[in-house]
């Protein structure tokens, strides 16, 4: 048994596929397939289902695979802990983001940090809060920027940065005529809102608590989605408002610009986490990245 042949089997595991797995994996399928055959003669069993439609794990496959990614988290741990031993930053950063931040950060941070430091390599995953919390629980990612104070056992968090929110409204708003917005000017009837499971929404609906119209909404269109620039869309189209993280101001041109509203201090905010196992061992690569993040945002970090 080799490491090789455990990273071929968790390729394969997911990309439930022989082809997309030696794609990812470098190598011809003829080879990958080779060994995994060899790995399941030397553990006389049969490791995965094949038919012409999909590649799936048999029971005690999908048990060699969990224990699989878990030797080989830990044999990359040992070379990350030896290269930040001698004061390198290097190895792979599996980084997990939800929605609501990554569009706004991760273009500027992350091409800094990889010029900075051309041994570290960054795989990103976007996916809501509670699937990112899963993500780390199972070791599959290194650390994720959430929004959430959750506390989670086994998790760590580490506060970024606070993000205020602002109004972004319709160009016939009857509040355009406000230099900042109060929370009482909130109409839940009259926002837009990201879809469940967003823990910006969740937020967002924190702020508007006990306002009226929260329990019963009547939107003439109903439509939530799972994208703020979706939400802008609707509100540039259909009226209304919604709310958005500052950070993504810079993405709206001078037009857009001149209908968003800050809220009077003080104003809401939202904290940006950086949260990660107890056991983590990439110290180095978090703290390049997290430097380079707050540098390149232009935010000043929470004391610690």
């Amino acid at each position: 048994m080799t490491l090789t042949q455990l990273r071929y089997l968790v390729a394969i595991d997911r990309h439930r596929s022989f082809t997309r797995a030696a794609e990812a994996c470098g190598v011809a399928q003829p080879t990958l397939s080779t060994q995994i055959r060899k790995l399941e003669e030397e553990l006389e069993v049969t490791l995965f289902h094949r038919d012409r439609f999909r590649v799936r794990p048999t029971d005690i496959g999908a048990a060699i695979v969990e224990k699989a990614e878990r030797i080989l988290a830990q044999v990359d741990q040992l070379r990350v802990r030896a290269a930040e031993a001698e004061g390198e930053v290097a190895g792979e950063l599996r980084l997990g983001v939800i929605p609501t931040v990554g569009p706004f950060v991760l273009p500027r941070s992350l091409p800094a940090l990889v010029r900075r430091h051309p041994g570290l390599s960054v795989v990103v995953t976007e996916l809501t809060t509670s699937d990112l919390l899963n993500e780390l629980l199972a070791g599959r990612i290194d650390a994720a920027l959430l929004a959430t104070a959750e506390e989670v056992a086994g998790l760590e968090q580490e506060p970024l940065f606070d993000e205020p929110f602002v109004a972004y409204l319709s160009s016939n708003h009857p509040l355009l005529d406000r230099k900042a917005l109060r929370r009482e000017d909130l109409k839940m009837d009259d926002l837009w809102l990201l879809r469940e499971g967003h823990c910006f929404r969740d937020q967002v609906l924190d702020l508007c608590g006990n306002l009226p119209g929260t329990d019963e909404v009547s939107y003439p269109l109903r439509f939530e989605s799972g994208n703020l620039h979706t939400l802008k869309r609707l509100v540039d189209e259909t009226g209304g408002m919604t709310l958005l993280p500052k950070l993504a101001m810079d993405e709206l041109g001078e037009e857009e610009r001149s209908r968003v509203r800050p809220f009077v201090e003080p104003a809401p905010v939202r904290t940006v986490t950086l949260v990660h196992g107890r056991t983590y061992m990439r110290r180095a690569a978090r703290d390049a990245f997290v430097a380079t993040l707050l540098e390149t945002i232009g935010m000043d970090a929470i004391s610690r």
